[in-house]
């Protein structure tokens, strides 16, 4: 029973933001543990080589490109999916963008639609679209990367913070909604992790002391470090949790 619990074979896989970060470790682990992912972000190039790498490793992967930030996009990336596979087990809202690093009074109107597009309306629509597709089904998971700093806002990143605690309200509301569907959706939110979206925090050597002075583990983690909440609300490990945001920090908010 044990054995089985984050066995994903013949689970159907999506995850946004793939080709690079928490979206490439969270894609290779739930491969690993015998999903088919189709593994998404902006670009073709880093979509095919995370896929490729998946299958060169023995696990089963499939590229397609996909602005969320585009409905047209999100349109095709469904018909894809309906086409193809017939089916969706997973989603995971893991895409997201983070265009301005400044006052909050100084954020231009450019910088909040383009974070609210992505990181708001390509949440819910991704949700929407496929989570129809899971009603249909009987069953689904959704699981959205939000961030510690929906909780916390961060110094100078007042609408990319205020996007995330949208996704986790999101997250909550979609429980409530979709619970009694067979669709369970929860959120990770994770603290400072060394990606290239986090690398104006991590590169900045000031910024990075003073931000790890503030987590009990006294370090940023790695993207592999994230996976594995993603294998767990993935899998039947978690067949009881929903409306759940998990926080991945090192102890920050502590």
């Amino acid at each position: 029973m044990q054995d089985k619990l984050f066995d994903l074979s013949g689970k159907i896989a999506l995850i946004t933001g793939a080709s690079r970060g928490i979206g490439e470790a969270g894609a290779k682990l739930l491969a690993a543990h015998g999903a088919h992912v189709i593994i998404s972000s902006r670009r073709a190039d880093g979509c095919n080589r995370v896929a490729e790498e998946i299958n060169a490793a023995g696990g089963k992967a499939s590229a397609f490109p996909c602005h969320i930030g585009e409905m047209d996009q999100i349109d095709a990336i469904v018909e894809h999916v309906q086409q193809t596979h017939g089916r969706l087990d997973i989603l995971v809202n893991n895409a997201a963008t983070n265009p301005y690093y400044g006052h909050i009074l100084d954020t231009d109107l450019g910088a909040f639609e383009k974070t609210v597009e992505v990181n708001i309306r390509g949440y819910f629509f991704m949700s929407t679209r496929f989570g129809q597709m899971m009603r249909q089904q009987g069953s689904g998971v959704i699981i959205n990367t939000a961030s510690v700093n929906g909780i916390r806002p961060g110094l100078m990143q007042g609408i990319y913070s205020i996007t995330k605690a949208a996704v986790i309200s999101m997250t909550q509301a979609f429980a409530k909604e979709c619970g009694p569907h067979g669709i369970r959706v929860n959120a990770l939110l994770p603290g400072l992790t060394e990606t290239r979206f986090a690398s104006a925090l991590t590169d900045n050597k000031a910024i990075y002391e003073q931000a790890v002075a503030g987590i009990p583990l006294g370090r940023s983690a790695k993207p592999e470090e994230m996976a594995g909440t993603i294998l767990y609300l993935a899998s039947d490990a978690s067949s009881y949790t929903n409306g759940a945001c998990i926080v991945v920090d090192g102890g920050m908010l502590t």
